[in-house]
């Protein structure tokens, strides 16, 4: 013990930023035998009392030792030793809370596994796989790549040790397993084996629910019904075949596994019908939905009796939320004995507390108490139980606002008052303008006090997201002097934060001590940080597009900021989201955007050849918004931008996946310009190259602006798109099928009416019609007969 905690200090040495103590420190870890340094390494990792930076670096020290000195080390550990190694890591990715610790020991895993695996995947069939696939999927491809023979390898392995009657826990631990390597694998990649999986899963499924009813045990059960729901969560409608299979016995274990000891296992059954029932859609599902409903109803009816600490009551929860979804209007008439319960679980207070040194000895983490270090021998405690259960019960109620809208009304003022959310604005909107107005007062003095206090950078970047959503959904007039203010304040703070903390990551990247771990961390914090700035955008967007040119002298106390963004010597998010933030300027402020021209006219131009595909989208787009509304100013600037749009479609790689979505709003931005600045173009010359670039099947709203334009050349009978005697009907048919198979043509478009009258006048004329639709595939013409039933 004394030996750990003097390791511990080594470690906390390791990372002193006096230069003296880390070297020295680092000559005290080289000394220290190799297999001494697993055992010390492999405890830290594992030991719930450590604190989390210790922990961190225990684990980047120890994947980095299987790393570079397997060969010298593992080889020379007792089998026990070798066993102990495995069986601890299982556990600590089994258990371990932190996902960024969770995470590392995947990472190490995943390093064992390539060492121990190497050219010999037949090291599957022994009991080391428990291990390797304990960890997600992603670490499986880290190691095999996409040979998928593995695979089969793997889940066969799996399959063979649940069954294996004689070690219960072994079994448990491959469904464990299963599961784990089901819930991230890719459908495409678990459809080949669904067939022989399902198979052996019933059987499992039967033999286990004999066991329960005979001998009591449940534990391999449990597992297996959630290897069952991940099964089905992962293969979608190509579970309808097995459903049959599955469900009588899944009502069964819901309906008499009722004893205390079965709570666990019945919520489990509870969850696997809910995901089964969203696997196999509504038609599947409903000759079952109603007996499941009662089944639930009952659970439901009981719940006030329920303790506090009942797992049935998260599984209930969600299963709910499922069947929401599922039955969509008609769950209504349930809301009335779901609400109850979930306000309640939604409502949870965590207990809070500030503590000296002498208070935290009788407190441990154990406790479900969770302390952050303030300093002076205090600590910020948070009893975390409950918490997830209210994080889960948050979006239980946001499931069913969104499914039911105004069917939710009822219940919109409860709801409220815990959380702010647009979609409660959309289903208040049933009661009349004035209750919507007073309930969104409610909400907005309460949103933007969180925006400029909420510490947790998730939790921050849902609440903006949320307060651009109903800014957009309540329109011009819905903030008023005070809110500008304020909000003003806090975007104009969180601006110049991203810039201080990009100063402060840059400095620590000249540090002496700057290694691999501190460049993940950094780049941890970076991808928070432009998270953050997007939801500045998101904000700014709404504000311009509800607000018009009216907000710009109150933007103008951010305006420098945003500058700093698009310097050529920022960061490529940073340009990406300053040039966005100008390019709704432009489009929402139109002519009167154009005297802040100076400040982004000129890095929008040399933004369209920029390196990222992220920034050419951003100033691309900004081409496109300038030819539509930014009036006759800009006029110079198109003309401009025309040739630099057309290099960057006609690049070798333009159409490459990084690539696509910027060359798409060039082909779109193009088609702008022709459309409402033709004097800046030669239309006549660009035209049939245009048309030979259509169309666009990523971006389905730029998609929409050409199929717009497209309409509008076709009715005006123009020659270069019609083509001498209409020799270019077959083209565009081959266009507008293509865009309409690839939904970048919905019915609800106005467009979509448009070109169906296209096609219509098409087929007057036989001979027309077979010459165009005889050039079609056969998904090219169901397409087309689809756009002349709908449109």
């Amino acid at each position: 013990m004394a030996e750990q905690q003097q390791f511990y200090l080594l470690l906390g040495n390791l990372m002193s930023p006096d230069n003296n103590v880390r070297k020295q420190s680092e000559e005290t870890y080289d000394t220290i035998p190799g297999q001494n340094k697993i055992t010390f390494l492999l405890q830290a990792v594992r030991d719930a009392s450590a604190a989390e930076e210790v922990k961190q670096m225990a684990a980047v020290l120890l994947r980095r030792l299987l790393s570079s000195s397997f060969e010298e080390i593992y080889p020379g550990l007792t089998l026990e030793m070798q066993t102990a190694i495995k069986t601890e890591l299982l556990t600590s990715i089994q258990q371990e809370t932190s996902p960024n610790i969770r995470k590392k020991v995947c990472d190490i895993a995943a390093e064992l596994s390539r060492n121990l695996i190497g050219n010999h995947p037949e090291i599957l069939t022994n009991q080391y796989y428990l291990l390797s696939l304990s960890c997600p999927a992603h670490i499986l491809v880290s190691i095999f790549g996409n040979q998928q023979q593995h695979y089969m390898e793997v889940i066969s392995a799996l399959l063979q040790t649940m069954e294996d009657q004689s070690n219960p826990r072994v079994q448990a631990h491959a469904a464990a397993a299963l599961i784990n390597f089901t819930e991230d694998c890719p459908k495409s990649l678990l459809i080949p084996y669904l067939d022989s999986l399902v198979q052996h899963l019933h059987v499992i499924m039967v033999a286990k629910l004999q066991e329960l009813i005979q001998k009591g045990t449940k534990l391999v059960l449990e597992q297996v019904v959630t290897s069952i729901a991940s099964v089905a969560d992962t293969a979608e409608e190509k579970f309808v075949p097995y459903y049959d299979m599955f469900m009588p016995s899944l009502k069964h274990i819901v309906e008499n596994a009722v004893q205390k000891e079965l709570r666990l296992l019945r919520g489990k059954t509870i969850e696997c019908i809910s995901l089964i029932g969203l696997a196999v859609g509504k038609e599947k599902f409903m000759p079952d939905a109603s007996a499941v409903m009662q089944l639930l109803l009952k659970t439901q009816t009981d719940f006030n009796d329920l303790e506090d600490d009942d797992p049935q009551i998260s599984y209930m929860i969600s299963a709910w939320a499922r069947m929401c979804k599922i039955l969509g209007k008609e769950f209504q008439q349930y809301l009335p004995v779901v609400m109850g319960p979930l306000m309640k679980t939604a409502s949870i207070k965590p207990e809070v507390a500030l503590l000296d040194t002498q208070d935290m000895e009788n407190i441990s983490e154990d406790d479900g108490w969770e302390f952050v270090n303030l300093g002076d021998q205090q600590s910020f405690g948070i009893k975390t139980a409950g918490l997830e259960e209210k994080a889960t019960a948050c979006q239980m109620l946001v499931c069913y606002a969104k499914e039911l809208k105004e069917g939710f009304v009822e219940y919109t003022e409860q709801v409220v008052k815990l959380m702010s959310m647009p979609l409660l604005l959309e289903c208040a909107r049933v009661r009349g303008p004035e209750y919507l107005t007073q309930m969104w007062h409610f909400m907005c003095d309460a949103l933007i006090k969180a925006i400029g206090t909420e510490p947790d950078s998730d939790v921050l970047s849902e609440i903006m997201h949320s307060f651009a959503k109903c800014i957009e959904l309540m329109g011009d007039g819905c903030l008023n002097n005070e809110h500008f203010e304020e909000l003003g304040g806090i975007l104009k703070g969180k601006l110049e934060e991203h810039f201080k903390n990009q100063e402060l990551r840059q400095a620590k990247r000249q540090d002496e001590d700057y290694d691999e771990q501190v460049e993940e961390t950094l780049q941890d914090e970076d991808e928070n940080d432009v998270y953050i700035l997007t939801k500045v955008s998101d904000i700014l967007h709404s504000v311009f597009s509800s607000y018009k040119e009216k907000v710009l002298p109150w933007f103008e106390q951010l305006l420098q900021l945003i500058v700093q963004l698009i310097c050529p010597n920022r960061p490529w998010a940073d340009r990406q989201w300053g040039l966005c933030i100008f390019d709704d300027v432009v489009e929402h402020c139109s002519p009167a955007s154009f005297k802040y021209a100076e400040y982004f006219l000129r890095p929008m131009l040399q933004s369209l050849c920029d390196s990222s595909p992220e920034v050419r989208q951003a100033a691309a787009y900004g081409v496109g918004v300038m030819a539509q509304y930014g009036g006759e100013n800009y006029r110079p600037f198109c003309t401009e931008a025309i040739p630099l749009l057309v290099r960057v479609i006609q690049a070798a790689d333009s159409r490459s996946k990084e690539n696509v979505n910027a060359t798409e709003n060039c082909i779109s931005a193009v088609g702008k310009v022709m459309r409402f600045r033709p004097e800046c173009v030669n239309v006549n010359e660009i035209l049939p190259h245009w048309l030979s670039w259509l169309p666009l099947n990523e971006d389905k709203e730029e998609a929409v602006h050409t199929f717009d334009f497209l309409c509008d050349l076709i009715e005006s009978n123009n020659p270069i798109v019609l083509g001498p005697d209409n020799s270019n009907l077959p083209k565009i048919f081959l266009i507008i099928a293509d865009g309409v198979a690839n939904e970048s043509v919905k019915s609800e478009d106005a467009c979509s009416k448009r070109l169906a009258n296209v096609i219509r006048q098409v087929q007057v004329s036989a001979g027309l019609w077979t010459q165009c639709v005889s050039t079609l595939n056969e998904t090219q013409q169901k397409a087309i007969q689809d756009l002349l039933n709908t449109a």
